[in-house]
């Protein structure tokens, strides 16, 4: 037994999409495509915007032109041939009047025979028997005593509106043109009228001409014209296409040559041929190209030159240093059988012996960073006890300046794919910066891990960073305040340490501040090694930070750090989920 199946729900038959709906989807889908290869080339081509400009002015210019010319000949056809026939009326109408002039009254018996003759000899005169003239005399004020007669036979009262009689009627010569049918066809006729006093009246008389051969010339002459103008305006767009094509290869070539330049191709150089403007650009091109490849020389040259300089001074400093610093040893440990003064002298060379040992390790790694030498231990590494091992490390410091340091961290390990030697290394600065610059005000360490990153801001509530200092703070040797004095002893080096280690992660290191708000830094991390960073899962502007004029849209702090490829990002800071929002340059 078979069964017929349920019909389809209202709710599936209004889910299923029509034949119509798709067949218009896809056409959509093909213009929007076509419009928008259409408009990236004309966005990227010279060549295609100059031609298009071109054949649009120029059509527009030969279409007025044309227009303009074919008016004229279809008017002065019809001039010619309004004179022809106006010359053939005025001669026929005295004909006419000097046929009729002999009889006094329309009833008389060999009036119509002669208004019949006067009309076939005017048909006559035509000297082309086929021009297809029609003559006719009429007499609308005694249309039963005076019958129409035409030459040849045809209804003309079709053709003679009733605007041309009146005319006629107040003894006026008028014209129109008309189109009807008096043969087998449709023809547009100049119709020619024109009063024949007699002595009981007036009769009228009336040329009706074909004007099918001057339709015929105009639309010749017209068909010419667009023939010409098209011609002429593919000849333009051509021509324009052929210089532009002089013009823009050229720049072409320098476009190309000057990309192989900024790859790093310095001895790409363009072909100069003759000695036109041209010439003289790829001339000038070339030798800026020149120049520009012997000044990147010098100065890779210089910058290799003094990269060697810092390394071998750092490494030859070894040697003096290593024996310097054992005979400060052991002055510092007897310095307690000197005098008060000699002491003190032990202490201080002690303290700055600390100092150049870490300014050698600093300008080491400096070296090393700047040669491309630096290489990546990642590893596996739960940053909860890196961070501890820091607070540690520098809590003496932190005791002796007043300033207590606060930690929010995760109650789970955080692991992620760093070097932890070079992660501890950049929070040892953070952390050493914040204190320093923390005016006796807690510090914090903030720990935080989405699925992808890992983050750890210090925020410090000190004097923070004055308008500009922003995108000094990653610089060698720059200090915000050259006067204050040191705490730590440091070398100027360490953030800018801590951004190429950031950048050697692949992560960002940036920096927010804004004057007595303090600053905050963020070091965000790729949970595994290799990630591409996408967001934080820190803010990088603190919570508790009060933005003026209402908020960065009005100049509110702004962020700095490292952007793609190790750029440095500068813009406004971020007040969402975390997520880099700042402009980079």
């Amino acid at each position: 037994m078979s069964t017929t199946p349920p019909p389809p729900s209202p709710s599936t038959a209004a889910r299923r999409p029509s034949a119509g709906g798709e067949l218009w989807r896809a056409v959509s889908g093909r213009v929007a495509r076509a419009v928008g290869r259409a408009h990236q080339t004309w966005r990227r081509s010279l060549q295609v915007r100059v031609v298009t400009i071109t054949l649009v002015a120029s059509s527009l210019l030969v279409g007025g032109f044309a227009f303009l010319i074919a008016d004229k000949i279809t008017t002065i056809l019809l001039d010619s041939a309004r004179s022809d026939v106006r010359q053939r009326v005025t001669s026929g109408a005295s004909y006419a009047a000097k046929q009729v002039s002999f009889y006094g009254q329309p009833q008389e018996a060999q009036l119509q025979e002669t208004i019949d003759g006067t009309v076939n000899y005017l048909a006559g005169g035509d000297p082309q028997q086929t021009s297809g003239v029609v003559v006719a005399i009429t007499a609308d004020d005694y249309p039963n005593d005076i019958q129409t007669r035409t030459s040849p036979s045809a209804n003309v009262q079709s053709l003679i509106s009733p605007e041309l009689r009146a005319a006629i009627a107040d003894g006026k010569v008028a014209s129109q043109i008309r189109t009807g049918r008096l043969t087998d066809k449709t023809t547009k006729y100049l119709v020619y009228g024109s009063p024949v006093p007699t002595r009981f009246g007036q009769i009228e008389l009336y040329y009706l001409v074909p004007l099918a051969r001057q339709d015929v010339t105009a639309a010749d002459a017209r068909a010419t014209v667009v023939a010409t103008g098209v011609a002429l305006v593919i000849l333009l767009g051509l021509l324009a296409a052929l210089v532009t094509r002089l013009v823009v290869n050229p720049v072409r070539v320098a476009a190309r040559t000057a990309q192989r330049l900024s790859a790093g191709l310095l001895d790409q150089r363009m072909v100069v041929n003759g000695e036109d403007d041209l010439a003289l650009l790829a001339a000038s091109f070339n030798q800026m190209a020149t120049n520009l490849q012997r000044q990147i020389l010098r100065l890779e040259e210089m910058s290799r030159l003094q990269r060697r300089f810092t390394s071998d001074v750092s490494h030859e400093l070894r040697t003096p240093l290593t024996t310097v610093r054992m005979a400060a040893d052991l002055i510092f440990a007897e310095r307690d059988e000197f005098d008060p003064a000699v002491a003190r002298s032990a202490e201080l060379l002690q303290a700055e012996l600390d100092r150049f040992e870490e300014l050698l390790t600093d300008l080491l790694e400096i070296s090393r960073f700047d040669a491309g030498f630096a290489m990546l231990d990642s590893e596996p590494t739960d940053l909860v006890p890196v961070v501890h091992r820091v607070v540690d490390r520098l809590a003496g410091l932190a005791e002796r300046v007043g300033v207590p340091i606060e930690l929010d961290l995760p109650g789970t390990p955080v692991i992620a794919e760093v070097d932890p030697r070079r992660v501890e290394r950049v929070l040892r600065n953070l952390v050493g910066n914040a204190v320093e610059h923390g005016e006796a005000r807690p510090v914090l360490i903030t720990l935080g891990i989405d699925e992808t990153a890992v983050a750890i801001t210090v925020r410090d509530h000190g004097v923070g960073l004055k308008v500009g200092e922003e995108k000094l703070v990653f610089n060698r040797f720059w200090r915000a305040d050259p006067s204050r004095a040191r705490q730590t002893g440091g070398t100027g080096l360490g953030l800018s340490i801590s951004l190429e280690d950031a950048r050697l992660h692949g992560g960002w290191l940036e920096a927010w501040g804004a004057p007595g708000q303090g600053a905050q830094f963020r070091l965000t991390l790729p949970a595994r090694a290799g990630d591409r960073l996408t967001t934080s899962p820190l803010r990088l502007v603190p919570a508790d930070a009060a933005l003026p004029f209402g908020g960065p849209r009005d100049g509110g702090p702004l962020a700095i750090g490292p952007g793609t490829g190790g750029a440095l990002a500068i813009g406004p800071a971020p007040a969402g989920d975390g997520q880099r929002t700042e402009v980079r340059s």
